[in-house]
Formats: structure tokens, C-alpha cells, sequence
């Protein structure tokens, strides 16, 4: 008896010691990709406080021998950085803002009054997202050109008010965290739709209304064709167009823009850590079984 039991704790001692063996190497393995991934954005901060000298030496170095400001100096006294970024937060948060709007009261009615239409409108809006946006810019630009909006924050909502993946998001997170039975008692208490909506739809997804704006807020920010061609004068430019004023078609002033760089992922981070357990939490109860 002795023996079975002693065999017993050996095999659930072996089957222990191989899951913790598993995981560790599973967090080794994972934690070197993160330090390769996070390497190039460390190496593009160090840049920014290098002289030029010692940004083309090789190896490259992590920390820089002789800290400087001069690049970062060089770029706010010559460039309208501010500006530019300025205009890319306002253009950003506008346009998460209106996405953020869209996509809950599509995502929400295309959950809850289903139907052969609706079913049939999800559908299309799901095909748009395979449509490259190139494909409807020019037209689009017209549009803006014919509205006078151009060179304007305007101008550069105009192809930024709705996201097809946001309305897959708030939809799918609808039906799978609201129950009918919570709307229909609302009804039935005499609650008119808009007062449920916004009462206690919006509520009930916080969560995935922060992983929402987060992606929303940074599509906008990264933008580059539609505001290269939509601003067409130096101080309407957003960051991301102005960041290619420090490349020529023969060299790369690297030590501006890597400065600029720096400067920009400050607001970038700041807000994907304030908002990560939102996001998190809103792309986990997404689902995709209905």
C-alpha cells in the first residue's frame, strides 16, 4: 500500500516538476521575443540623445557616451513640431471620439433587432474592410475639396468617422454581455430605447469602448496617405507627414528624427498605459461564437 502511494506522489511529483519546467521556458521564451521586440523603440530613444558620431559607430550602443539635447533642440527651434503634433492628438481623439459613437449604435442595433436586412448589412460592412482605402481616396478627396475642408482637422475626419472592426467589436461584445432579458425588463419599467442605450448599454461596455478608442486613436495617429495628401500646407501637417520632412531622396537626418520620434511615443505610450486593462478586457470578451 505503502508503495502505490509512494510511486503515486513520485508521478504527480514528475508531472509537476515537467508543467513548471514548461511554463518557465514558455516565460523565457516569451520574455526574450518582448526584449527583441521593445529593442528597436529603446535603441530609437537612446538615438535621440547621441551625437552623430556616435549614432553611426558600430556596434551600436544602448546608452549614450555623451548625452546631448542638441537633436532635440535642433528639432522644436526648426521644426513646428508642437504643431504637428498638435494637430495629429486633435485629429486622433476626434476621430475616436466619432468611431467610438458610430460603431456603438450600429454595433448595438445590429445585435439586438436582428433581421434578414440587418443580417445583410453586417455582411457588407464586414466586405469594407477588405476594400483598401487607396481605393476610395481620390473620391473622397474631391469630396473634401468640394466641402472646403481641406487643410483642416475637418478635412481629415472626412475618412476617419467610422471603423468596420469597431462596429464587429461593440456588436459581437453586445451579444455576448448584455442579455435581452435585462432590456426587455427596462421596456416593460417604461424605458424608451434612447434611455436604455445610453443608460445602461454604454455602461456595460466599458470595456470594450477603451479597447476601441485605443485603436481607433492610433490608426488616426499613424495615418500618412490620407493626410499627406489632404494637408497641403506645413503647419496643418500631423506628425506622421511631418516626420518624412527629415528624409530626402538621398539622405536621412537621423539625429532630428530619431529626436522627433522620441518625442512623439510619449503620448502613444502614456495612453496605451492608461487604457490597457480596457483594451485587454474589451478584445478578450470580444467572442466569436454566437
Amino acid at each position: 500500500m505503502s508503495t502505490d502511494i509512494e510511486k503515486h506522489s513520485r508521478e504527480v511529483g514528475d508531472r509537476t516538476f515537467k508543467a513548471r519546467a514548461t511554463n518557465l521556458g514558455i516565460d523565457l521564451f516569451l520574455g526574450l521575443f518582448g526584449l527583441l521586440m521593445i529593442l528597436p523603440l529603446v535603441l530609437l530613444v537612446a538615438n535621440a540623445f547621441k551625437t552623430p558620431a556616435e549614432m553611426l559607430s558600430w556596434p551600436p550602443t544602448v546608452i549614450p557616451a555623451q548625452p546631448t539635447l542638441a537633436n532635440i533642440e535642433a528639432v522644436l527651434a526648426d521644426t513646428p513640431l508642437l504643431r504637428w503634433i498638435f494637430n495629429s492628438f486633435s485629429f486622433a481623439l476626434l476621430s475616436a471620439v466619432a468611431i467610438l459613437i458610430t460603431s456603438t449604435i450600429a454595433g448595438y442595433i445590429l445585435a439586438k433587432f436582428p433581421s434578414r436586412a440587418m443580417s445583410a448589412l453586417f455582411a457588407i460592412i464586414l466586405a469594407t474592410a477588405i476594400v483598401p482605402f487607396e481605393v476610395y481616396m481620390i473620391p473622397l478627396y474631391f469630396q473634401a475639396q468640394s466641402l472646403g475642408i481641406l487643410n483642416s482637422v475637418w478635412g481629415l475626419l472626412l475618412g476617419y468617422l467610422v471603423m468596420s472592426f469597431g462596429i464587429f467589436l461593440i456588436r459581437q461584445n453586445v451579444i455576448h454581455s448584455i442579455p435581452d432579458e435585462l432590456l426587455e425588463a427596462a421596456r416593460i419599467d417604461g424605458a424608451s430605447e434612447i434611455w436604455i442605450f445610453i443608460r445602461i448599454v454604454v455602461p456595460l461596455l466599458r470595456g470594450a469602448l477603451g479597447a476601441l478608442f485605443v485603436l481607433a486613436f492610433f490608426q488616426a495617429w499613424t495615418a500618412f496617405a490620407w493626410p499627406l495628401i489632404v494637408a497641403t500646407t506645413k503647419d496643418s501637417y500631423t506628425i506622421e507627414v511631418g516626420l518624412a520632412l527629415f528624409q530626402t531622396g538621398f539622405t536621412v537626418d537621423l539625429g532630428r528624427l530619431s529626436a522627433a520620434s522620441a518625442i512623439v511615443l510619449v503620448p502613444s505610450v502614456a495612453l496605451f498605459v492608461f487604457l490597457r486593462r480596457n483594451f485587454v478586457q474589451g478584445v478578450a470578451s470580444t467572442g466569436l461564437k454566437e
